[in-house]
């Protein structure tokens, strides 16, 4: 069975797995990241897109309709954000997991790390897969029998 970074990473990326996503128009945000690789443990500098519950990476910034992502992340598969400075040993590092597996990364500030990880973790709750609407509650109107 593939893993998933491997299946999020794959040479064979297919326009499906984009899930129709449009990245190159109002992303909720984009930015340059230091990834890691998932074979070879070299560090690459990398331009995210964050789109619609999809992570992907290019290796420009200039993305538009004909480019085509390096990879893809579907961050409602995954289950945490977090910083990894300790971990890594590296300053501006954050980890995004899913309960197998775990993607590393590096920004250029620790201020772009917070952005990045608060992003990245909204996105997770909006497109969890283990939340479905009918789960969803809104305790602004719900009544506690007051």
């Amino acid at each position: 069975m593939a893993s998933f970074w491997r299946a999020a990473t794959g040479s064979t990326q297919r326009e499906e797995s984009y899930g129709g996503v449009e990245f190159w128009t109002n992303p909720e945000r984009t930015g340059w990241l230091t990834k890691q690789g998932e074979y070879i443990k070299t560090w690459r500098r990398r331009w995210f897109v964050l789109k619609q519950g999809k992570l992907f990476w290019f290796k420009e910034s200039q993305v538009n309709r004909s480019s085509k992502p390096r990879g893809v992340i579907p961050v409602g598969t995954c289950l945490t954000v977090k910083g990894a400075e300790d971990v890594l040993n590296k300053q501006f590092a954050f980890e995004l997991s899913t309960n197998s597996e775990t993607m590393y990364f590096i920004a250029d500030s620790d201020k772009e790390k917070e952005e990045w990880i608060n992003s990245i973790g909204r996105s997770i709750v909006q497109h969890s897969r283990s939340v479905t609407d009918s789960e969803v509650v809104d305790y602004d109107n719900t009544r506690f029998g007051f």
